[in-house]
């Protein structure tokens, strides 16, 4: 990375060299398995500095001490710099595909929603299961996952402003969703039924075990991999693809391509996967 990115240094609040840079890439990794591209210096900054201010320690340095030494910062550290981009039924084809399985797959069923981010993921899931059974109590079991604590906490409460639902169809947003009057006025809840359809849990894909049991027949890990280098990704593939049944679904997200670990998964549709048994 070349130092010009570090050239506005003098306007801004505390100082920020390529080293700050380079040691926040070098733990994010350490703690979560997550690539810090280069170009991601000013985001750095800006996300940071807001737990620098709050923190008071000073500085950039200072921090890096603080972290050190905080046990508790290390989850604040993680949730500063995770991006958490996401919506309803963000890619369709996926929800229809998991219509799908559920028609071929009557009985119980579990689904991991691994990066769950604010939950509209993880309800996108619920609302299609509740449809297909035709009433909210389903045999499908939904954990919903994400390793930022903050968005976990936004997605256990179901509230969001209304036009983050604007592009659901207006039977599902009559039928899931509770819109807010006086203070919450302009935002929108989701049913008490539905809330109660998904299990949130925090949850690093580092860790050395998963609070997890076998068996997970279909696995919603969309968009998460590209944030690994190619020796995580296979680890964290292998390993979640373990948790599928031999006709079980992995679910990756438009900017993802397993083609080069063809011996753990083969593609069933569009990034749509069935695990490969040896």
């Amino acid at each position: 990375m070349s130092g010009k990115s570090f050239k506005d240094t003098m306007d801004r609040e505390f100082s920020y060299t390529q080293a700050h840079f380079e040691q926040v890439q070098a733990k994010l990794y350490e703690l979560a398995g997550i690539q810090l591209d280069t170009s991601k210096d000013a985001l750095v900054y800006s996300r940071l500095v807001r737990r620098i201010r709050s923190l008071k320690v000073g500085g950039f340095a200072n921090y890096f001490v603080y972290l050190q030494n905080t046990p508790s910062e290390t989850q604040e550290f993680i949730n500063a710099l995770t991006t958490n981009l996401t919506s309803f039924f963000r890619e369709p084809h996926h929800f229809d595909i998991l219509k799908g399985y559920l028609q071929d797959h009557p009985g119980n069923l579990r689904i991991w929603c691994v990066a769950s981010s604010t939950g509209e993921e993880a309800y996108s899931i619920a609302m299609t299961v509740a449809e297909h059974y035709g009433q909210f109590d389903t045999p499908v079991e939904i954990i919903a996952s994400d390793i930022d604590t903050d968005v976990l906490t936004a997605a256990s409460a179901g509230i969001y402003k209304r036009e983050r639902i604007e592009s659901i169809v207006p039977q599902r947003r009559k039928q899931f969703f509770q819109r807010g009057t006086g203070g919450q006025d302009g935002k929108v809840r989701v049913v008490p039924e539905l809330k109660r359809m998904v299990e949130f849990a925090q949850i690093n894909l580092l860790e050395p075990s998963w609070p997890i049991r076998s068996t997970v027949d279909v696995i919603f890990c969309r968009n998460v991999m590209i944030y690994f280098d190619k020796q995580t990704q296979l680890a964290l593939l292998t390993r979640l693809v373990a948790l599928l049944p031999s006709d079980g679904l992995y679910i990756a997200g438009h900017s993802e391509n397993f083609s080069a670990f063809a011996q753990v998964v083969r593609l069933a549709g569009q990034t749509t996967y069935y695990p490969v048994r040896g």
